[in-house]
């Protein structure tokens, strides 16, 4: 159904330093960059997840109720995910455990800009 997600972000830089913790951590790499956004995916020919200077050229803001999930492969990753996360100057916002139903186990964090992230490994 998606394409791609974007994110604004305030500082590229260290959103990128944060991203390329987190997002390697569950197996996903950078996969294009410039002054102004990363690119990141499974592969080299994707471009699924983006974190960038929002096009208007105004401050970075986060939306409310907005959340972005990345699928983990199994428990570890999400483990992982949630640890580099936070070593990366993200902020604790639901600690890795089963949530929902007994094979939904996920973490969440507050990226550097207070964007909502999640891995999940569902299985």
């Amino acid at each position: 159904m998606l394409d791609h997600v974007s994110l604004g972000v305030s500082e590229l830089e260290r959103a990128i330093s944060f991203y390329d913790a987190v997002l390697g951590s569950l197996g996903y790499k950078r996969v294009a960059s410039s002054k102004h956004h990363a690119a990141y995916a499974e592969n080299d020919e994707d471009r699924t997840f983006f974190i960038q200077h929002p096009v208007d050229r105004q401050a970075s803001s986060v939306g409310n109720g907005t959340h972005v999930c990345f699928r983990a492969h199994n428990h570890a990753e999400v483990d992982r995910f949630h640890s580099e996360g936070i070593l990366a100057g993200g902020a604790d916002h639901g600690a890795p455990g089963t949530r929902y139903h007994d094979n939904y186990y996920a973490a969440f964090l507050l990226d550097p800009d207070g964007n909502r992230l999640e891995a999940v490994c569902i299985g």
